[in-house]
């Protein structure tokens, strides 16, 4: 039976006197029905579009990127009726299309998103990849109710083909359609990205309902009043499957996982792609083989494990082995030796796999071949990494969730391999302890699997708890190196801040050498002692400052009888401060009186009165610099206010200016790699950024010091490309990006020969 119809209950309305008016009215009933269920859906939809990129603004890691979605909420509130009566009308529009048959062939429209990712910019990719995901999903979860509303579709345009595609109610044409009415918004694509996820989430969810509402209609209008479902969808679900099944032969053991909702995301693009390139020639074997020549999936694992007992038999270089040539030829080259074991262990060499098996071949091959050129991970882990090529490819023939899902076992297993490999360099691992354990995780995945997926879940569990006691230790010797960092800025903050009160008070005019060696050492030190334990705003730093003002003041009374009268008042505070301050200074008892003895000297000099002692030398030792070269030879610990990073951005040249925008938006976490002129690279974490001075303080794996930089420092040491960045997401996620990004391009000749 072809389809799930019986016939002597079709309403035929071809044969219906009015049938022309017939189908116009229902198909108005379903643009009618159809309209205002997505109305709703929509505008419950925007309703919740404030609060998610509010929460995504609350959690952003810098003000940019909070910006990004505080701007778009102004815009989603500013073009939200510009962008539902742009939908709601693209719907009409296609509803209207659809009726007077002026859709586009089924197969173009079936095949636009392998073909339109082949000409988008890297923002329209990332669009279109969130299309493709949305599509593939609910096609399959909605094929059943999708399936009975087409065939009364059919029934009412006088029996043309309706398929996923082409339905003016299916997830395809409602998402381009909502793509479209996106033009409307000036968003950035992160904020884009966002709203289509609600879109999926709050109107394609909704289609049962409407899919429901729109058969209830047709079917009590006497089309196909008895269409049963369950028939309709074995078609649909047979129709899906064929293509796979015809690849990969029934015995294939990854026919019935890789059909799974997970995988229809990013497998579905990538298997579009690689379909596309094939269609063009790229990668594809001019030989036709019947099924009985395509080696099945046992034959395929059999001779991964002959080729990974191989590895094994040679074993892994070590540290100061690069290899990477060796090994970056094996990766290239894994789809020939493949076909050759085969050919040993069956005695004929095949020239061809199904078309499922080359594609998840090349894929595997096109990550590995990412990480031997990821500059993310120091040449020596590259080259062990690369060594997991062959495991990690049975385990995606056992396993096509691999590719799809962000928590498959194998993949977070590899993600957190290159994770610790980020940070290691030899300096820092002079124990060898991470090198070590890096490859035992290797050497076990060689020596032991088989196919039982477990020892992914083994493994990351111990690379983890070895990782979590590391950071343990790392964070107690990273904590101490920013308390001696802080320490230490506290203590050149508070010594610049004794230094300009002192200035302040002596306003450029000349003291007694006696009065200046006194502030510049014994009381600078007793100011700096109460800012570091009292602050600036307790009455001991109050009471230090007056002692400043009056002892200046002491020396610059006038010379007439006021003025030593004035003095007379003033010797008694001066010289009770001054024991004070130099006794919490841990000033002796006698150099406090020997200087008291020449303060006196001096004063009785002021006076006109003979000295009570001889004059002696000044007992705080003599300096040769000023005050103001004191506070010249203490770092500015002072952050760069808003005002200042403005104004320095405006007289920058432009690539610098880049480097020091990038250097603001860094978070403690990133990792840089520092290349000295001499020596081995080293790769080092943003631990700290002083919020007294802005300097930038990085750590190597162990929390031990690598070095410290001003914002401006930094920015100078990337634009000589003395440092670069390192990526912070997942290896798993960049190497897709790298490889969708690379299956989009145009085939090159070489390529394709």
């Amino acid at each position: 039976m072809k389809d799930a119809i019986e016939p002597s209950r079709i309403v035929n309305l071809n044969q219906h006197p009015n049938a022309p008016e017939r189908g116009g009215d229902l198909l108005h009933a379903v643009r009618d029905t159809s309209s205002r269920r997505l109305q709703q859906l929509l505008g419950n939809m925007f309703e919740h579009v404030d609060d998610a990129l509010f929460d995504l603004a609350e959690k952003a890691e810098n003000n940019a990127a909070q910006m990004h979605y505080f701007d778009g909420m102004r815009e989603v509130r500013k073009r939200r009726p510009a962008v539902e009566r742009s939908y709601l009308a693209q719907f009409s529009r296609e509803l209207t299309d659809f009726a007077a048959q002026r859709r586009k062939p089924p197969v173009e429209a079936e095949t636009l998103g392998a073909v339109e990712l082949t000409l988008v910019a890297d923002n329209e990719l990332e669009e279109s990849l969130a299309i493709t995901s949305m599509i593939s999903k609910n096609e399959s979860r909605l094929a059943r109710d999708l399936f009975a509303v087409n065939q009364r579709l059919a029934v009412i345009c006088g029996g043309i083909q309706v398929s996923e595609v082409t339905s003016p109610v299916g997830p395809a044409v409602l998402t381009q359609a909502f793509r479209q009415a996106m033009r409307e918004l000036q968003a950035d694509m992160r904020v884009k990205l966002i709203i289509y996820k609600l879109f999926d989430r709050y109107v394609l969810s909704g289609m049962e309902e409407l899919y429901g509402e729109l058969n209830d209609l047709l079917a009590k209008a006497g089309v196909l009043p008895n269409l049963r479902h369950e028939h309709a969808r074995g078609a649909v679900a047979r129709t899906a499957s064929a293509p796979r099944a015809q690849a990969v032969g029934e015995d294939h053991p990854a026919a019935a996982s890789s059909a799974t909702d997970e995988a229809g995301n990013i497998l579905t693009t990538l298997q579009a792609l690689f379909t596309a390139r094939r269609g063009h020639g790229v990668g594809s074997s001019s030989v036709t083989l019947g099924p009985q020549s395509i080696p099945t999936a046992n034959e395929l694992l059999g001779a991964l494990s002959v080729l990974q007992g191989q590895i094994v038999s040679h074993g892994l270089p070590a540290i100061g082995e690069s290899g990477a040539g060796d090994i970056s030829a094996e990766v290239a080259h894994l789809k020939d030796h493949l076909l050759n074991q085969i050919g040993a262990l069956r005695g004929e060499r095949p020239s061809h796999v199904s078309s499922i098996d080359e594609d998840t071949i090349d894929l595997v091959g096109m990550l590995f071949e990412f990480i031997l050129e990821d500059r993310n991970l120091p040449p020596q882990m590259q080259v062990l990494l690369a060594r997991l090529q062959i495991p990690y490819l049975k385990a995606a023939i056992l396993d096509r969730k691999l590719f799809a899902h962000r928590q498959h076992p194998a993949r977070r297993l590899l993600d957190s391999l290159a994770d610790a490999a980020k940070g290691w360099s030899e300096e820092s691992d002079k124990d060898r302890r991470l090198y070590d354990k890096i490859k035992s995780v290797v050497e076990q995945l060689l020596n032991e699997f088989d196919d039982d997926m477990g020892i992914f879940d083994r493994l990351l569990g111990e690379l983890q708890e070895f990782q979590d006691l590391a950071r343990k230790r790392a964070e107690l010797a990273e904590q101490r190196v920013a308390e001696s960092t802080r320490g230490r800025e506290k203590l050149e903050q508070a010594r610049r801040r004794a230094a300009r009160e002192i200035l302040d008070r002596i306003d450029g005019k000349p003291l007694p050498p006696l009065m200046h060696g006194v502030l510049a050492r014994a009381w600078a030190n007793y100011l700096v002692l109460i800012l570091l334990r009292q602050g600036d705003d307790s009455p001991e730093f109050a009471e230090a400052l007056r002692f400043v003002n009056e002892l200046v003041a002491s020396t610059r009374l006038p010379k007439d009888a006021n003025g030593r009268e004035t003095l007379r008042q003033m010797l008694p505070n001066i010289e009770r401060a001054l024991r004070k301050g130099l006794a919490n200074v841990a000033f002796q008892e006698h150099d406090v009186e020997r200087l008291l003895d020449q303060l006196r000297s001096h004063y009785a000099g002021q006076l006109g009165e003979a000295p009570a002692t001889a004059p002696r030398e000044v007992v705080t030792p003599a300096i040769p610099e000023s005050i103001q070269s004191l506070v010249e030879n203490v770092p500015d610990t002072a952050p760069l206010t808003p005002e200042d990073t403005a104004e320095q951005l405006e007289i920058l040249p432009p690539e610098m200016r880049a480097q020091l925008e990038q250097v603001q938006a860094m978070r403690p976490g990133i990792w840089l790699e520092f290349k000295p002129a001499e020596g081995a690279p080293e790769r080092a974490k943003l631990s700290w950024i002083s919020p007294m001075s802005g300097r930038y303080l990085f750590v190597n794996r162990r929390g031990l010091k690598v070095g410290d930089y001003s914002p401006q420092e930094l920015a100078a040491t990337l634009a000589e490309g003395r440092a670069s960045v390192l990526a912070s997401n997942a290896l798993f996620d960049r190497a897709m990006d790298a490889i969708v990004g690379k299956l989009s391009q145009p085939a090159t000749t070489t390529e394709q020969e």
